[in-house]
This record gives structure tokens, C-alpha cells and sequence, in this order.
């Protein structure tokens, strides 16, 4: 049975797209812990972030370094926090959350934005991607 992710990859799911290429995705989190909360994934299907091959590995980090940047220059913060968990959904996915303070890393305060805003902040990280 497909996840949650691959429905966003085949399109079945909307999402708020941030980057894309033949091999990985990047959207923001529906639910983040802050604005610009992005979730970068592979498009094939694999739960566990380290069952994936090397190479395949080190090329989603490279994406999601990518989409990381123009998160830093997108949004006001201190920095932009990474973090993979992989309990959530079982596909693999990396996490990029704007930090302004540990609390939020924790997952325990949500941001809540309207479509509008979500929409413009994925707009506007777009435009920072080199």
C-alpha cells in the first residue's frame, strides 16, 4: 500500500512544493513547527532513511542542503534545523525546520497557517533555490 508520501509524489495528494527533481521532493510540512517547515523526501519508497543505498543517501542530503539554504535566506531565523525521525510516516523523510530557539525542534509547538500562507512562503523559498 502506497504512504501518505508516495500519494504526494504520484500527485494524488496536493501539497505545497517547494523543489523537485527526477529523484527527490521537497513540500511544506501541513502541519510545522514553524513557517517554512519542509519536509524533503526520495521519491522511491523506502522506510527507514538508512536502508537507503549510499549514494542515494548522500544525494538526498545534497538536495535537501539545497532546499535548506533557501530556507535560511527565505525566513527569519537563527538557523535551519535538520532532523530525520522516520516515525511519522513510514517513508524516509528529512525534516528542515527555521529555528529561532530549541522549542522549535521539539514537535510540540505547532504554527498554524492559512493555505494563503502557506502558498507565499512555498513561493518565496522557491525563489531562493540555487
Amino acid at each position: 500500500m502506497p504512504t501518505l508520501f508516495t500519494k504526494i509524489i504520484n500527485g494524488e495528494i496536493p501539497c505545497y512544493k517547494i523543489a523537485e527533481d527526477a529523484n527527490f521532493l521537497a513540500f511544506l510540512d501541513i502541519n510545522p513547527n514553524a513557517k517554512g517547515h519542509t519536509l524533503c523526501i526520495p521519491k522511491i519508497e523506502v522506510d527507514n532513511i538508512f536502508d537507503m543505498e549510499e549514494n542515494h543517501f548522500t544525494a538526498l542530503m545534497v538536495f535537501s542542503r539545497k532546499v535548506g539554504k533557501a530556507i535560511g535566506e527565505t525566513i527569519d531565523c537563527k538557523r535551519v534545523g535538520i532532523t530525520v525521525i522516520g516515525l511519522e510516516v513510514p517513508h524516509a523523510h528529512v525534516h528542515l525546520i527555521p529555528l529561532n530557539s530549541l522549542q522549535d525542534a521539539t514537535f510540540q509547538y505547532k504554527a498554524q497557517l492559512t493555505s494563503e500562507e502557506f502558498e507565499s512562503v512555498a513561493a518565496s523559498i522557491q525563489s531562493n533555490i540555487q
